[in-house]
């Protein structure tokens, strides 16, 4: 089975679970992204862009009458026969949206994954992706909530699947946050939708109550330079650091040296949500509790009062209180860090992640009963395990 994913883009720092789709896939064969909206394979746009065979092209379209997307369609059609594709796998509905027609146009099924604002941003409406529910032989869900958006946007029980991302259980571990000290740590974009600001604001009413408490940030973005005023503003320089984007060896590193990981994900204004945030299952495979908001994914990682404690979004005095719990009771972290490593050992690691979704993909390459699919999966998330 050859598989040729297609993705908006390459390196993205921040979409690591995609990365891990092309290292770990077997029988993947080609990569295609988009590069100024042209599909490209290798950094180089996949047709020619020199002056005659693109007059060709467009005399050709007009002749046809047919649309400038035609030009996209010709360049995703080029780049999935490169790959002698058996499945196309499309990181994002977005993407999956460009790149129908090509699939129809070569009779070969198109798995469609959704990752989150493509599922939840009031950009994209059930018109939107009517060809794409349409046109896929498969729909994956990454979590639950996005399960049950992508219902109501109109994709069909029958193909849509809940395939959560999964970290490597080698690379995050050995945190002992029982003989921490007390120190919080969030990683992530400064993004509307993870809300570094209402972090710091509950850490700033915890600290109160813990005096020598202390608050790490790794992660960049558009809210960086508003939240290291209000730090200012706050008077918690000493408290507070701000280490911008970092590898994943560092946040290993840091994961390693603290009480808890805390995150206060919302809906933003135009809908953009979380879909499981990889960082969370970081955290917890490294034997963290997690402190954060029952947002999109986070309940089916994180449950509350066993392997972290769960706010209501905005909940600013809530999300206080659990941190200056797991601050103040080094057992209890210590407790909850112990049940989120199993937690997410037994359910979201690398390997399973990568196994459904190899399931998925060989079903759909060879027209399998999707329902049989389903329940196949579904019984990996039946039980822990202990480690």
């Amino acid at each position: 089975m050859n598989i040729v994913i297609i993705q908006p883009s390459v390196g993205a720092v921040s979409e690591t679970f995609i990365a891990a789709h092309a290292e770990h896939l077997r029988e993947v064969t080609g990569v295609v992204h988009f590069l100024n909206g042209r599909p490209a394979l290798d950094g180089k746009v996949a047709l020619s862009q020199r002056l005659v065979p693109r007059g060709w092209r467009k005399i050709k379209r007009v002749v046809q009458r047919a649309p400038w997307t035609k030009e996209i369609e010709d360049g995703v059609v080029r780049g999935i026969q490169n790959g002698r594709a058996d499945v196309v796998l499309a990181e994002y509905g977005s993407v999956a949206a460009k790149v129908t027609s090509a699939c129809h146009r070569l009779s070969v099924p198109l798995v469609t994954h959704f990752h989150g604002y493509d599922a939840s941003s009031t950009e994209f409406d059930a018109n939107f992706y009517k060809g794409v529910f349409s046109e896929s032989a498969v729909v994956i869900a990454v979590s639950w909530a996005m399960h049950e958006r992508l219902l109501e946007l109109g994709c069909p029980q029958e193909k849509l699947i809940y395939s959560p991302y999964g970290v490597d259980p080698t690379k995050f571990s050995r945190a002992a946050p029982g003989d921490a000290p007390p120190h919080l740590l969030a990683v992530g974009r400064f993004v509307e939708k993870k809300a570094p600001y209402l972090t710091l604001l509950a850490f700033s009413r915890a600290k109160q109550q813990v005096a020598d408490a202390q608050l790490t940030f790794i992660g960049d973005g558009p809210l960086l330079p508003v939240c290291q005023r209000l730090v200012q503003a706050m008077g918690l320089q000493s408290s507070v650091r701000f280490l911008g984007a970092q590898s994943h060896n560092v946040v290993q590193r840091e994961m390693h040296s603290v009480r808890a990981f805390v995150q206060h994900s919302v809906v933003a204004s135009n809908g953009d949500s979380e879909g499981t945030p990889v960082a969370v299952l970081e955290a917890g495979m490294s034997g963290l509790p997690v402190v954060a908001t029952r947002h999109a994914g986070i309940p089916d990682v994180v449950v509350d009062n066993e392997t972290g404690l769960l706010c209501d979004e905005g909940d600013v005095d809530q999300m206080a209180e659990s941190m200056e719990r797991v601050l103040s009771d080094p057992e209890l972290a210590g407790r909850l860090g112990r049940q989120a490593r199993v937690r997410v050992a037994g359910r979201f690691t690398m390997h399973q992640s990568i196994a459904r979704l190899q399931r998925v993909l060989e079903a759909a390459a060879n027209g399998e009963d999707l329902v049989e699919v389903q329940d196949e999966i579904a019984g990996t998330f039946l039980s822990d395990a202990s480690v």
